[in-house]
């Protein structure tokens, strides 16, 4: 079908622009973000015009050392098919039938917006996925009630599952990228070379004991993922398989060049767009994404593609995933309970450099892409915008009253040996004729720092920026085009990551640091952000020469505002017990595991405290830690 020109794409997913490395943007003369039309997401007419573009732009994009995101992100780019699984089961009891206790879920940035992780409850049962092994636990009885071991290879693979997602009586596995060794290993004893998959999911059926039916893998690396009632939406993103020459030191960066861009010329479609195969119902089969199922934007770079599959859990059948692929990148997904938006940095030509080769970083500029995820089945397009600087994580954005708030830090470095000149800011996009358009603008924040961490709570957002000591900005976004800060506090060290503890109150979870800004430990801070002019500390718990994964990973953290309770764990692989009550932060025990296997994460059913690592469940009375039930890891 000839539609004539690129036109834009309407309920069909597509892309982003590209990311650069580590780059941000001048602070004194602000870049303009790319025209609105040249960040719209189109398809392609034929598959010809498809290939055309895209080795003309992936020819613009290459340096003499091959495509940056090559060496960037770490991603491989070869995807094969990987022997059947032959999962081995255990026999369990049907789950508890009974009402569902009150229970806490993982700790995801938007309510309606479920977020993978390695346990998940629904009150009834807690269903873990550790070592490969997929676990049920009866959260009423404290028995284990079923298991499927998830690897079908006795850990050969070099793979396990990591996350899943929970809905009804089916979990869905997420199984990151890995390596699959041969089973025969080289006789003269040097470490085999592996062949490198593809992210996979896993359908586990979970309604009696459980049972895998179905797998799916794809060529690429996971991202994310994000659940919206039934519909899981999994983000996977990937390189062109392109293989370019070695031509050795003496060779010229002309030549790498022009050897480089050879080699795309003479590639076809087929590099850039992922294969994938499955197993269902005893049957398997394989595809690729169709080119009608590709899209781009003007400036797309064609050094990667990102795909979004879906799939409908209440179906009980994984499908095909409904694939729709885009020609570009991202770094950051954020989910709402009717919006998805995928951030990225956007990549200029001629940038790249080998890696480890020093160099100026340039300007960056974060490209966001909205869709509509209301209704079932495949994302709808809506949007796309840009803002000067680069993302700390998801919680940079937030989806408020028709607007979305992103902050930001932007640098220059004016030179090798100088400290790049960072601050930074939040900027409020707001959706007009296809186009995240700029709103209004709050600047100036943490000249010479960087952002550490960002929450939203409705109209009023906290920012906090570090290098020496820790900025704590509260600020007015009620107006969406005069945001502004209202008030400022600084202490020593800093919080990767804050979290609201009822009416006016926040807690932050991050590290202690000297005057100098050397970190000194684990900090867990009680705020008072009751008056926006004036954010106070009230408490502090300090454990020096600690850290906590929560600081980077916000699903370790627990927050129970019924009592109090905070469970974060810590470098000595025990969970610490918190009590953050009235103005105060006090310690009120630790949880630790057999054999000092790492506490991972933590949930409440019932009253009860669960803890999970590798080597099992332990139930445990949340007011001190004491032990009610330990399940091995069997």
């Amino acid at each position: 079908m000839t539609r004539g020109r690129l036109t834009a794409a309407a309920g069909t997913l597509a892309a982003l622009a590209l990311l650069a490395g580590s780059a941000a943007a001048l602070p004194r003369h602000e870049p303009e973000p790319p025209p609105p039309n040249l960040l719209r997401l189109v398809s392609f007419d034929t598959c010809a015009e498809a290939l055309t573009r895209l080795r003309a732009a992936a020819s613009a994009s290459v340096g003499p050392w091959g495509l940056q995101p090559n060496w960037r992100t770490g991603m491989t780019t070869d995807a094969l098919a990987e022997p059947a699984m032959e999962p081995k089961t255990a026999d369990g009891a049907r789950a508890a039938t009974g009402a569902a206790a009150e229970h806490s879920g993982t700790n995801n940035h938007e309510p309606g917006a479920d977020e993978p992780d390695l346990v998940k409850t629904d009150g009834r049962r807690i269903v873990t996925v550790t070592g490969g092994v997929l676990r049920v636990v009866d959260a009423a009885t404290r028995r284990a009630t079923g298991q499927l071991d998830l690897t079908g290879d006795g850990g050969r693979s070099g793979w396990s599952p990591d996350s899943l997602l929970l809905h009804g009586d089916r979990a869905l596995v997420l199984v990151r990228s890995a390596t699959v060794r041969p089973a025969v290993e080289p006789s003269d004893g040097r470490r085999p070379a592996g062949v490198p998959t593809g992210p996979r999911l896993l359908l586990v059926d979970l309604a009696g004991r459980p049972a895998l039916t179905g797998t799916y893998r794809i060529d690429g690396s996971l991202l994310d993922a994000r659940l919206t009632g039934p519909t899981a939406r999994v983000v996977v993103r990937s390189q062109p398989r392109l293989v370019f020459p070695e031509l050795g030191e003496d060779a010229t960066d002309a030549q790498r060049l022009a050897a480089n861009r050879a080699v795309i010329a003479r590639t076809g479609l087929d590099a850039w767009l992922p294969t994938y195969d499955r197993t269902e119902g005893g049957r398997s089969d394989a595809g690729q994404v169709g080119c009608d199922r590709l899209s781009a934007t003007a400036d797309s770079t064609g050094t990667a593609v990102l795909t979004v599959l879906s799939f409908d859990l209440a179906t009980g059948r994984l499908g095909d995933g409904d694939p729709v692929s885009v020609a570009g990148d991202a770094d950051t997904v954020y989910g709402t309970a009717g919006s998805l938006y995928l951030a990225g940095q956007q990549q200029r030509p001629g940038q790249l450099r080998p890696p480890g080769r020093p160099g100026s970083s340039g300007d960056a500029t974060t490209v966001i892409h909205q869709f509509d995820t209301g209704a079932p089945g495949r994302p709808r397009y809506l949007a796309s915008g840009a803002v000067p600087g680069t993302l700390i994580n998801q919680y940079a954005l937030s989806e408020w009253q028709g607007h979305l708030r992103v902050a930001t830090t932007s640098s220059n470095s004016e030179g090798r040996r100088a400290r790049p000149a960072t601050e930074s800011a939040v900027y409020v996009l707001t959706r007009r004729d296809g186009a995240l358009a700029r709103t209004g603008t709050v600047s100036g924040l943490g000249r010479g720092e960087q952002i550490h961490s960002v929450r939203y709570l409705g109209p009023t957002g906290y920012v906090v920026t570090f290098r020496r000591t820790d900025p704590l900005y509260s600020l007015d976004l009620t107006d969406p085009a005069a945001p502004r800060v209202t008030g400022e506090l600084k202490i020593t060290g800093y919080s990767a990551y804050l979290h609201p503890a009822g009416e006016g109150r926040l807690i932050g979870v991050g590290q202690e640091a000297d005057a100098d800004g050397r970190a000194q430990g684990l900090q867990v801070s009680l705020f008072d952000v009751a008056d926006p002019a004036r954010p106070t500390r009230l408490a502090q718990y300090h454990l020096p020469r600690a850290g906590s994964t929560a600081e980077f990973d916000p699903h370790a953290f627990l927050y129970d505002p019924r009592t109090g309770l905070v469970a974060i764990p810590v470098h000595d692989g025990s969970l610490l017990l918190l009590r953050a009550t009235g103005g105060t932060v006090t310690r009120a025990g630790t949880i630790a595991h057999p054999g000092r296997a790492p506490v991972a994460r933590s949930v409440l059913v019932g009253g009860v405290l669960w803890t999970v690592s590798d080597a099992g469940l332990r139930a445990s009375d949340p007011s001190g830690g004491t032990t009610l039930a330990w399940l091995p890891a069997t």
